[in-house]
């Protein structure tokens, strides 16, 4: 816990403060300072789309709960109506999906030591954050089958991309980002159920530089899921670059970079493998030359 900070930045780069911010208070939880009755910890991830609010969320299942399927991810948008409380803590007796439990207290009964991601929060239903406020008020929910489930081994992680736009406004200082972004939250949540939040916490506009780092993370990971297979590979600097122009966005942030790797790199590497054109034990290096790639 002590280096919960250097661990989450080797995978998300450029949000030293909302890292330190969330790491402070996963220590606070593990050093017995907080209110036991209640999650590990609980956060309001604000920012933009693609910045690492859902690779923060990720990198915690893994340092915490040793493996990344111990993130429950549920998407909010699906969550609007009145009646999908049902679909999320199971229905009651006699109704239709009885059976079946709720998406999310099934889930948390089977990994009751997890990181739950609400995607997109602001778009729930009102009926959704009562739901909220019984976990985050006493560490447990019922469902519908009138049995508790018990949350408190669990990290809560709210998301909103709310205010997103006013980043992209070079005009704006941080400040008067941060000003805005918290006007427009009032507008959404409830004040109750901010302040049983353990942190707000607002992470920023990708960097160039940042962007770079990230495309290294994944060019590397990709040569080492290669490397298993037997296929050594090494990257030129036109990859880098190629992967740069055609993946950073100013509105999508780091988001594409993933999508024209697998474009633009491995459906070509993909067809060299089953076309037995790369041979296992050999060196390949790899280049852009024409916005095509080539392999020596």
């Amino acid at each position: 816990m002590v280096n919960l900070e250097q661990k989450i930045k080797l995978s998300v780069l450029g949000q030293d403060e909302a890292v330190s911010a969330v790491a402070n208070a996963i220590r606070r939880s593990r050093a017995g300072l907080s209110d036991e009755t209640r999650p590990i910890a609980s956060f309001l991830f604000l920012g933009p789309t693609g910045v690492g609010k859902t690779e923060t969320a990720k990198t915690l299942s893994r340092e915490l709960f040793g493996d990344e399927k111990a993130l429950i991810r549920i998407d909010m948008t699906e969550y609007t109506e009145s009646h999908s409380i049902s679909r999320l803590i199971g229905a009651p007796p006699g109704y239709v999906g009885f059976e079946e439990g709720g998406q999310l207290t099934e889930q948390v009964r089977r990994k009751p030591y997890s990181v739950i991601l609400f995607d997109e929060a602001e778009k729930a239903h009102l009926l959704i954050f009562n739901a909220f406020l019984q976990i985050l008020d006493d560490g447990r929910l019922t469902d519908g089958k009138g049995r508790t489930v018990n949350f408190k081994n669990t990290v809560i992680i709210m998301t909103s991309n709310l205010g997103g736009q006013y980043h992209l406004d070079d005009k704006l200082s941080a400040m008067d980002i941060q000003a805005k972004v918290f006007e427009e939250l009032k507008k959404f949540f409830r004040p109750e159920l901010l302040n049983r939040l353990d942190q707000i916490v607002s992470f920023t506009q990708l960097k160039k530089e940042n962007i770079k780092g990230i495309i290294k993370i994944q060019l590397d990971s990709l040569k080492n899921r290669l490397q298993e297979k037997g296929y050594t590979v090494t990257f030129g600097e036109s990859v880098e670059q190629m992967v740069l122009l055609y993946g950073f966005d100013k509105i999508y942030g780091a988001r594409p970079i993933r999508r024209v790797i697998q474009n633009k790199i491995e459906d070509e590497l993909a067809l060299q493998i089953l076309e037995g054109k790369l041979i296992s034990g050999k060196k390949y290096q790899l280049g852009f030359i024409e916005n095509r790639l080539v392999i020596k």
